[in-house]
Order: structure tokens, then sequence, then C-alpha cells
């Protein structure tokens, strides 16, 4: 398929359009800036995509290039709306209406565009963190200003789609973890543990849905290809680890220490932080082909990682 993805430079947008590529796709991913204008890990990223990955620069929505882009490729068969607004997504304060509008501007004409040319099929990515996403604790409410934005996106990209006669794909995201990540809470651990010290579980009591990111890609690649023509609506919410984080800490220690001999020690405080819902998970238990994917290959490959970036 020729599929034009945005957001290539986050965690899982690399995955996504590495997969995809790997699958004999031909991925076109669009950046915002230029190739000097990244830096740190998002840099890393892109220079680490297969070449096979066709890298667009300055390819906003709503820029002409990538108009022009579109006029000259005789056919697209899927538009995959990764990319999102993530500036301070962690700040009580963070910005929705920046958010919403950075999302979804230009893309009414860039979705006329593309139905005007034989497109018929979107894949937008929701988080499991959104409002009236997942199970857990009732109400499902959004979990933070980042959360509300990105549900509002959705209304927005559903809105288009219905009015064109697109078929919408929805592909919600729990807790993914791997090579490549920001600096969160595996990531966390593995620094403690590499510096010889014990890592703190500060909240242990929440139940998450902790995936392996590589796992998350194919699960991707899969729904993508599978994505029908006709008009409507359809979701995919793969299920990882879901347990308690305290439970997947112990999890995960257990494997990095087999793998690479670090103690590995962890202690689990007391949780007092209730601040978000106690459990919000995926729901689609979905199973991989061992030819695809297999879990002791991505415990090996991370521990490789973390050996090769600690060295």
């Amino acid at each position: 398929m020729n599929i034009l993805l945005t957001g290539a430079s986050s965690f899982t947008g690399f995955w996504f359009a590495r997969t995809l590529a790997e699958r004999g796709h031909k991925v076109f991913a669009t950046f915002q800036g230029t190739a000097e204008s990244y830096s740190g890990m998002r840099k890393r990223r892109i220079d680490e995509l297969p070449p096979q990955v066709q890298r667009l620069w300055e390819t906003s929505a709503q820029s002409e290039r990538l108009l022009r882009l579109l006029r000259e490729q005789p056919q697209w068969d899927i538009l995959c709306l990764h990319g999102a607004f993530v500036t301070g997504y962690r700040d009580p304060g963070f910005d929705v209406a920046l958010a919403l509008k950075d999302n979804t501007d230009g893309l009414g004409p860039l979705l006329k565009e593309l139905a005007s040319r034989g497109l018929r099929r979107i894949l937008t990515t929701g988080s499991v963190f959104e409002a009236d996403e997942g199970a857990g604790e009732e109400p499902l409410r959004a979990f933070s200003p980042y959360g509300l934005s990105k549900g509002l996106t959705w209304q927005v990209q559903k809105y288009w789609a219905q009015v064109l006669g697109l078929h919408l794909g929805k592909f919600v995201i729990p807790n993914p973890f791997g090579p490549l990540e920001e600096p969160r809470f595996t990531a966390y651990l593995m620094k403690t543990w590499y510096a010889g010290k014990v890592a703190e579980v500060r909240t242990p009591l929440y139940i998450r849905d902790n995936i392996f990111v590589s796992c998350l890609a194919h699960h991707y690649a899969n729904f993508a290809e599978n994505l029908i023509a006709s008009s409507g609506l359809s979701r995919c919410a793969p299920m990882g680890f879901v347990e308690a984080q305290g439970a997947f800490t112990l999890r995960f220690a257990a494997e990095m220490r087999r793998r690479l001999g670090l103690d590995c020690a962890v202690t689990q405080g007391q949780q007092s932080d209730f601040s978000e819902p106690l459990m919000r998970v995926n729901t689609q238990s979905l199973i991989l082909p061992s030819e695809s994917w297999q879990e002791s290959a991505a415990w090996d490959e991370l521990a490789a990682y973390y050996k090769s970036e600690y060295a």
C-alpha cells in the first residue's frame, strides 16, 4: 500500500513506520520541521527509520508541499493520522484549544483532496486515557487536558470521515514501552539499576496496561492492512500486561535481571497519590502470529538495547 503517515518522529510513530515498511508497504512520513530542526531522541528515531521510508520535510496538513505531493502520487491507500500536539502534555495547564487547532488545522481540505483521488481509509491514533475509552474506574473521564484534546480531535476526525463517506479506524494505545522511548517509567528503572541503586515504585496500586511497543506496532500494521474501503467506523484496542504497576515492575525486573545480570532491586512505596483513576486498560486480548512477534525475543531486544545504551 501507499501510506501517508504523520508523527513518525514520536516513540510509537517510529515503530509504526518501521513495521509498515518492513511489511513491504511504501511509507511516506511527514514532518512539520526541516531535517535540521530535530534533535535528541526525535532526531535519533528519524535517523534510524528504514531507508524505504520516504521522509517529507515541512509537510503539515495545510502546506502547499503536501498538497503538491498528493497530486503527484497516482494512488493513496490509507492516511495514518498519528501526529499530535504534545508539548507539555503532562502539565495540568496543557493548552487544549491550541492542541485541537494544531491537530485538526487543514484536516477538512486534506481529506477532501485525498478522497477526490480515491482514498477511502483513514487510521487515527487514540489513547486509553481519553474519555470513554478502555475499561476501569467509572466514570471513564479523560486523565488530563492532553487526554481531553485527543478525544476532541477524534470527534473532528470522525465528523469529516462521515461527511466524506470514508472508513475511519481508531487504534487505541495503552502504555507502550521499549527501545527508543522517552525517559518514562521503564527508562527510569533501567537508569536506576545501571547506577546500582534501588528503583522505587511510587504508585504500585494503579492498574495499567503496559505493552511492548514492537507488539503494538504489529497490531497497528494488522489493523491498517485490514481496514475496509467502505464508509464506517472500526476500533482496535490491544491489551498488553494488564496488572498493578507494582506487579509489572517485578515482572520487568525479573526479565532484565535474567538477561543483564543486574540486581534490579525494587522497593514499593506506600501509595498516597490517587489523583488518576485506579484502573484504566484496553479491552481487546489479541494474539499475534508467532512468526511476526514473540515475547521472549522482545525481552531480548529490550535488554540488548539498554546494554548498548549503558555500555
